[in-house]
């Protein structure tokens, strides 16, 4: 028996029709569950029109409920929300109306589930972490990349019931996903990690496995986690290995042995996935905002209230807001 018994008109809504939220809203429609995907523009036209189709690890095309407009959302077993940071507040001030069982955010770092549990209160929020890849593409279809987990959990570090059925549900319909107890430990084992691979990805503009096989980028990957390991620490935070990067092993012994294990990930990457590229890079390319003041600026208001200096942390957010403004400027000028 379902632990979310109440029947609401959707066992799933996915806020945001990105390449996450599309491969995760396509494998559960396609299992036969019920899923509203909350999209708008040129997006929901092509959903409309031709469903959604994935390419790359699996390949298919399924048809799926188009949801425009959230007020029109009345209610789902389920909110799952995928949209960049960036408007995450406004989008969920959208959905105060409807009635969710429970809520989990795949966004990129630990302010999410802040933004979560302000609009829909704590007690409905699973904490989440996906080590799951895939980009958009231009013509409407996903591209899907990487599956390895997605793992969801309570806050205050027990497995529930809740949790396991939706991870089983996620499961068995071909995206990997699994129940844990130590989700926030796990957020942000994977948040001091991809600071660095944010700021690398989005200047170096490369590839994932070229910045880390790279020696000069290894280092500074390095570098940049163990100072995010540092805030982790003084807010209380156990980091682990077992994110998309080893952040534990990262954070101690030398640093020699330190960027090793970053290159030795990148040569992975290489062999396993050698087109990923991370989503900042894919927002970059595509136009789009970056994730920055809600990942980097949001590590260095934490760091700020701790008394914790991260230099190297603000030098890159303050580069990349410089070339942001620079890239606004130059495209308002154009236009």
């Amino acid at each position: 028996m379902s632990v979310i018994p109440r029947k609401r008109d959707y066992e799933f809504a996915v806020l945001g029709a990105g390449a996450i939220g599309s491969i995760i809203g396509a494998h559960l429609a396609r299992a036969g569950h019920s899923v509203a995907m909350l999209a708008r523009g040129r997006r929901a036209d092509l959903i409309d029109a031709q469903g959604m189709t994935l390419l790359g690890l699996t390949e298919f095309s399924v048809p799926v409920t188009v949801v425009r407009d959230p007020a029109v959302l009345r209610s789902a077993d389920v909110l799952i929300v995928a949209t960049k940071t960036p408007g995450t507040a406004e989008a969920l001030s959208r959905l105060r109306h409807a009635d969710f069982g429970l809520a989990f955010s795949i966004q990129n770092g630990p302010i999410k589930n802040e933004l979560l549990a302000t609009a829909l209160g704590t007690e409905r929020i699973l904490g989440s972490l996906a080590d799951t890849s895939g980009e958009l593409l231009p013509d409407g279809r996903v591209l899907f990349t990487r599956n390895v987990n997605i793992l969801l959990g309570e806050l205050d570090g027990t497995i529930s019931d809740r949790a396991q059925e939706v991870a089983a549900k996620i499961n068995s319909s071909g995206v990997r996903a699994q129940a844990v107890t130590n989700i926030v430990s796990l957020e942000w084992s994977k948040f001091v990690t991809w600071v660095g691979m944010f700021s690398l990805a989005v200047l170096t503009r490369s590839v994932t496995w070229r910045y880390l096989v790279d020696p000069d980028t290894a280092v500074l990957l390095v570098r940049l986690t163990r100072e995010m390991g540092r805030l982790a620490e003084s807010l209380g935070i156990e980091i682990t290995d077992q994110a998309n990067l080893p952040a534990a092993s990262l954070c101690r012994g030398t640093e020699e042995s330190a960027v090793e294990i970053v290159m030795k990930a990148g040569r992975v990457f290489a062999e396993r996935a050698p087109e990923h590229r991370l989503s900042a890079l894919q927002d970059l390319n595509a136009g789009r905002p970056l994730e920055l003041h809600e990942t980097l600026g949001y590590a260095l208001q934490k760091a700020a209230a701790q008394g914790l200096a991260m230099p190297l942390v603000e030098a890159f957010y303050r580069v990349i807001s410089a070339a942001e403004r620079i890239r606004e400027a130059t495209r308002a000028a154009g236009s």
